[in-house]
């Protein structure tokens, strides 16, 4: 052993305060770790909110809000992403520091959990989606940019309506299924046909938009993907061509104007997130996925989601660590846009 070393490690760490850093890039994040007397705050103590976020009331000074959606009455299979919020903001130890992107976005932006979407009555998913799209109006023409935890994916479509209304949005997918099927059942509004209606309402521009990780037994419902002209990437092309190829591939799609970025817990394979509606097997592994979100950072993100929670069918709770984990993901290269929508 070098003894030399070792008296100089000893002279440099053996007896400093608690939270002492030398490298300038920690330094920050450190500070903002330790409360005096060295305390470090303790991730299983306290209210959960999204990724430890301030939980705060209005928008004022807000670059970045968390939302929670809890609704689920678009599912076409099993139940439960309602309690997805709730689930995703008892994850601990998210976070503050992003090793990859070296950013702390709680240090790069404003950032806070605003709470919930309040709904006017449980049972109505008509009234839903009037309800989600105003609250997202409010929150668009304050200049605040929304990241959200549903809920399922029906969600996004009242979203998406209130921040494309001036502009259509570019859309980042990833998901076992294009969602862009039509009505049936009675029923425009589900969690299979938001990004169609997206579309049919000149929110979404579909030329902007790729899917990522598409799979199943029901590619038969998504023509209007590939009519509309959407870049679809289904699992199978994932894994011949890469996931490099994949991030070129979004890139040039939705290019300088603004995007959205959605992910639906099914694009993850089940056998690491199997609380879930409507599992697929076959899927993304989570680091693929945050390989995709890590490199599309520096694009014009003008909000993002996170859906299909339904913890109820995971014992483990991988599949809420895992949504929280993205969630983690999608802010921090919001963090890197340095624009407000």
């Amino acid at each position: 052993m070098d003894k030399e070393n070792l008296k100089r490690l000893r002279a440099r760490y053996g007896d400093v305060e608690p939270g002492t850093t030398y490298d300038e890039r920690y330094r920050a994040i450190t500070d903002s770790q330790f409360e005096d007397g060295g305390r470090r705050h303790a991730p299983f103590a306290g209210i959960p909110t999204f990724l430890g976020a301030p939980a705060v009331e209005g928008l004022d000074g807000l670059d970045i809000a968390l939302i929670g959606v809890p609704m689920d009455l678009g599912v076409t299979n099993r139940p439960g992403a309602r309690f997805g919020p709730r689930a995703v903001r008892t994850i601990e130890r998210i976070g503050p520091w992003h090793h990859i992107l070296a950013r702390a976005p709680f240090l790069e932006a404003k950032v806070g959990d605003v709470g919930d979407v309040p709904f006017r009555s449980r049972f109505s998913l008509d009234m839903a989606m009037e309800d989600i799209e105003a609250y997202y109006g409010t929150i668009r023409d304050a200049g605040v940019r929304p990241l959200s935890v549903g809920g399922d994916h029906s969600i996004t479509y009242p979203i998406m309506k209130a921040l494309g209304r001036d502009r259509p949005l570019g859309m980042i997918h990833i998901d076992a299924h294009c969602d862009t099927g039509g009505e049936f059942d009675h029923s425009k509004f589900h969690h299979g046909g938001p990004f169609r209606m997206a579309v049919l309402d000149g929110v979404l521009d579909p030329e902007r938009c790729i899917q990522i990780g598409i799979r199943g037994a029901s590619e038969y419902i998504w023509e209007f993907s590939q009519d509309a002209g959407m870049t679809v990437f289904h699992i199978e092309k994932v894994m011949e061509q890469g996931i490099p190829a994949v991030i070129e591939a979004a890139r040039q799609v939705v290019g300088d104007g603004p995007v959205y970025v959605t992910f639906d817990i099914d694009g993850i394979d089940p056998g690491f997130a199997p609380g879930t509606g409507t599992p697929e097997v076959g899927g993304l592994t989570p680091r693929e996925v945050q390989q995709i979100f890590r490199g599309l950072d520096g694009l014009n993100i003008v909000g993002g989601d996170v859906v299909e929670v339904a913890p109820q069918y995971d014992a483990t709770t991988n599949t809420a660590q895992v949504g929280g984990q993205m969630l983690f993901e999608i802010l921090t290269i919001m963090t890197g846009t340095g624009v407000a929508g």
